[in-house]
């Protein structure tokens, strides 16, 4: 699996579809600096509502899905840079981040798999909700 991919995945509040205050001007910032691929899903991740925003986790069986979409990034390097701020990931300080941005084999709607950057918490906080059907939905 390659480390350089230009591809990203994304299921909560940098989708193109998401209402949210939290991440207007990020999911801005991405359309801008991406090409949507549109509908994509990641399998054995499992999905959690941590409030007003999700987080996946690796691990799960075969069809444990995460959906979400793909988008091919224009500028890889500056934009994972603004996203791992974004996302709370501290370059060198895995202690002190939230999330890991890790390459995993997407599904494209159309069936394609490509290798894209997602980003997955390094573990599911212990009162947090699964969400069953992988599908983040704003409250």
């Amino acid at each position: 699996m390659m480390t350089d991919t230009r591809y990203l995945f994304v299921y909560g509040t940098l989708m193109s579809g998401a209402q949210t205050a939290l991440g207007r001007a990020q999911r801005l910032r991405l359309a801008r600096e991406s090409d949507s691929l549109g509908p994509a899903s990641i399998a054995q991740a499992r999905l959690y509502d941590l409030g007003c925003y999700p987080g996946a986790v690796d691990g799960g069986g075969e069809d444990d899905l995460v959906h979400g979409e793909a988008v091919l990034l224009s500028t890889p390097e500056p934009t994972l840079a603004w996203l791992d701020a974004y996302e709370g990931v501290v370059p060198g300080n895995d202690e002190a981040s939230e999330y890991d941005r890790t390459v995993r084999a997407v599904r494209l709607a159309g069936g394609e798999a490509i290798d894209a950057w997602v980003y997955l918490l390094r573990a599911a906080p212990p009162l947090a909700r699964r969400i069953d059907s992988g599908r983040w939905m704003p409250h």
